[in-house]
């Protein structure tokens, strides 16, 4: 392996932890839905009739 290919793994690998630990930590915050605009409001089903209703609104 060259340092350029071992830089890369670093990288990657440095992408998915930082994305695991945001994962872990809002599930933690009590978010079912992450990225889901609604998700502190709704059940875990994001596609629920209420977030339908709150998007019209």
């Amino acid at each position: 392996m060259n340092s350029v290919e071992i830089i890369a793994i670093i990288a990657i690998a440095l992408i998915i932890g930082l994305a695991l630990a945001y994962i872990i930590k809002e599930k933690k915050n009590g978010k079912k839905c992450i990225g889901c605009p609604y998700s502190d409001q709704c059940s875990g089903n994001c596609k629920s009739e209420n977030n339908i209703n709150i998007e019209k609104n």
